[in-house]
């Protein structure tokens, strides 16, 4: 039984390290993205920083991405900056393996 044992919490250490690890790529994916909104909004330095911030803690609102979306779409609204759904979309699917590449050589 110590064998079984054993494989199972090593399978369990996996898949919370890969969960851990999932949730940082997203935080990072969203960090991202807040910074490139944050550009096309005219800010920078510690204004898109906070920003950036700010998009990274609407990720806690519901699980998935549209609450990351709607806030995007929202402040775009609001400083009238003309970038459609799609692209919105776009941006945030080529941020993803960014993300994941930088968090990957964080932890070596």
């Amino acid at each position: 039984m110590s064998t079984f044992d054993d494989r199972q919490r090593a399978e369990e250490a996996k898949y919370a390290l890969d969960q851990q690890t999932q949730f940082k790529v997203m935080a990072r994916r969203n960090k991202l993205l807040g910074l490139w909104a944050a550009d096309l909004m005219g800010m920078s330095g510690g204004d898109a920083e906070a920003y950036a911030k700010s998009v990274v803690l609407s990720d806690l609102e519901e699980a998935g991405d549209e609450d990351v979306f709607r806030k995007v779409r929202a402040d775009f609204d609001n400083a009238g900056v003309d970038r459609t759904d799609a692209r919105i979309r776009e941006q945030m699917a080529q941020l993803l393996p960014i993300a994941r590449e930088q968090v990957l050589k964080d932890q070596s």
